[in-house]
């Protein structure tokens, strides 16, 4: 099998463009309890997920009256270690807030 050759006699290779899909994004979601405290849950979306005031008491009302609410959404590994990170702090204060991770979509 001989190469393609160009008029100099170079040889001539094709490219080939790859294509690159984004990564799968999950969305980060926490569920209400009763034992939590409100304020505990605004200082996680702070701490954690950088909200600001106003965006983490819209997200802990949701938690409260709709039983779970998102918090962001990232790509698989980003979320695995905010999940940790949200249940490694709230043991360290002794609650039992929970944490989970959906993907996009479902």
């Amino acid at each position: 099998m001989s190469l393609p050759k160009d008029s100099s006699g170079s040889i001539v290779l094709e490219r080939q463009s790859a294509q690159v899909k984004p990564p799968p994004m999950y969305q980060v979601i926490l569920l209400n309890d009763d034992y939590t405290p409100m304020e505990f849950v605004v200082v996680v979306l702070q701490k954690i997920f950088g909200k600001t005031q106003e965006e983490a008491m819209k997200i802990m009302l949701t938690v409260h009256h709709h039983g779970r609410g998102t918090c962001g959404v990232y790509p698989q590994d980003v979320a695995a270690t905010r999940i940790q990170q949200v249940l490694q702090f709230a043991r360290s204060r002794q609650h039992p807030l929970q944490c989970v991770m959906e993907p996009v979509g479902d």
